[in-house]
């Protein structure tokens, strides 16, 4: 347990220095490209997404969600889902925390407050949770996680760039649900323990978290660019946390200490809610900025709104 606790601790450190890097090369390349970046329905061209993606803050951050990936897929293995994903999902304390420093914003009383709040909920989660499920899952269940993993990631992006600026709360969802179907798709992954190659390859959850993991990547960088993303990061985190762990506890077999089931569910509400509170006090008008000039045709890219992110 200690060790599937510090890998997911450590995996939240990465996802959230990450996402601050991510958040000044992404506001970067929006600014750049106000302009001209945009598709006709408002939202970001693939050339302004590929901008972001190519500059060195983006670049670092990407390799430190890679490096978080792994260690997250770890903690999915070591850990019950319901206290995996919401440690992993604080990463929004670390975000907030650096973005004092690196982006130029000023904590208010609620954001400190929200961070209290979700503190104090880890350390319920860790106090309660007991052993994780086997994981073992019908093959069938894994085509169904790939269905659905591609169902989401492929036909989501489509309707998020159909609607342009007006998606980026539900980019946010999807792309919270993809690193959801990635924590469910490592936790039932056939050969890794012991190891298997032949088994590994031919079981469709691998599939389904390579489908889960890019998709969730790429509609995280849409919502990063277009209108306020607190409350994108806000459906992140519930994407995130609240159906893997569901899952968790109904079919994998996740469960809690005895007689502590009531400190673990007050652990994990907190512990989202507080999360959610994060971001959305992390809102440009939660610290008193106004909105900066923008070039014509710019209103979709606002990219001073870019604050905590995954």
């Amino acid at each position: 347990m200690l060790i599937g606790l510090l890998t997911a601790v450590a995996a939240s450190i990465c996802y959230g220095t990450g996402s601050v890097l991510q958040a000044v090369g992404s506001r970067r390349s929006a600014r750049e490209a106000a302009a001209s970046g945009v598709t006709q329905h408002g939202g970001p061209s693939l050339s302004s997404t590929a901008k972001a993606a190519m500059t060195w803050e983006f670049i670092v951050g990407t390799i430190l969600d890679f490096v978080g990936f792994g260690l997250g897929a770890l903690a999915a293995r070591l850990l019950p889902l319901f206290l995996s994903q919401t440690v992993i999902s604080a990463n929004l304390v670390i975000t907030a925390v650096l973005s004092v420093k690196l982006l130029g914003i000023r904590l208010n009383r609620a954001e400190w407050t929200s961070i209290a709040v979700v503190c104090s909920a880890l350390v319920l989660l860790g106090s309660a949770a007991g052993p994780e499920g086997s994981g073992h899952t019908p093959i069938a269940t894994h085509w169904w996680l790939l269905a659905i993993s591609l169902l989401l990631m492929v036909g989501g992006t489509v309707v998020v760039r159909l609607l342009g600026a007006r998606a980026a709360i539900l980019a946010g969802l999807l792309s919270g649900l993809g690193f959801g179907a990635l924590g469910v798709g490592v936790r039932v992954l056939n050969g890794i323990d012991p190891f298997d190659l032949g088994a590994l390859l031919a079981d469709p959850a691998l599939y389904a978290i390579l489908v889960a993991g890019i998709g969730g990547m790429y509609l995280h960088t849409i919502a990063l660019q277009i209108g306020s993303v607190n409350g994108a990061t806000a459906a992140l985190v519930v994407g995130e946390t609240v159906l893997p762990g569901m899952i968790g506890v109904l079919w994998l077999g996740d469960t809690s200490r005895e007689g502590l089931a009531w400190m673990a569910f007050l652990g994990f509400v907190l512990a989202v809610a507080g999360a959610v509170a994060v971001a959305w006090f992390g809102a440009p008008e939660a610290h008193g900025t106004e909105p900066q000039p923008q070039e014509p045709g710019a209103d979709e890219l606002r990219p001073e709104e870019v604050v905590t992110v995954r």
